[in-house]
């Protein structure tokens, strides 16, 4: 499978990128988790987007989120998968290309998420440990995650 990516602040992005992005996330949060809610919350214009590609199509997606806007902490979002591509380690691509680019832009820093339950194993895969309460949101269970930078300066190695 030919992967590629772009990772674009909100104003770079193409109609065609914006449309594609947006109706992925409608696709699998609204439509298949049954999950009523404005999925467009005015935050999309302060994060940078990393879009996925499998060949021409739309595999994966997420966004960085900067620190202030949903947490203290810097944050990954909106992490999305198309069911089409399931189970061909897209999410996991999703997920290393997103930490690789939260380090690049933001630096050394902490990360922050807000998974869904039923994903706590593939976050802790990721280095991310739960910090909080289960949560409803949209009637579906989450739990803040986060991951602290490890620097291998202060570790010795």
């Amino acid at each position: 499978m030919n992967l590629t990516h772009t990772l674009k602040a909100f104003q770079e992005l193409t109609v065609d990128e914006l449309y594609a992005l947006l109706r992925l996330r409608s696709e699998v949060f609204v439509v298949e988790q049954n999950c009523v809610f404005l999925d467009m919350d005015d935050k999309d214009q302060k994060c940078f987007h990393l879009l996925l590609y499998a060949g021409a199509e739309l595999a994966g997606y997420c966004r960085l989120v900067p620190a202030g806007l949903s947490y203290k902490e810097v944050a990954i979002g909106r992490v999305v998968s198309s069911p089409s591509f399931r189970g061909k380690g897209i999410g996991r691509k999703v997920m290393d290309l997103a930490i690789e680019s939260c380090e690049k832009f933001f630096g050394p820093v902490d990360i922050r998420l807000g998974a869904q339950t039923y994903a706590l194993g593939f976050y802790e895969s990721l280095g991310f440990r739960t910090d909080g309460e289960v949560y409803d949101e949209d009637g579906i269970e989450h739990i803040e995650m986060i991951r602290k930078y490890k620097s291998t300066a202060s570790s010795g190695l």
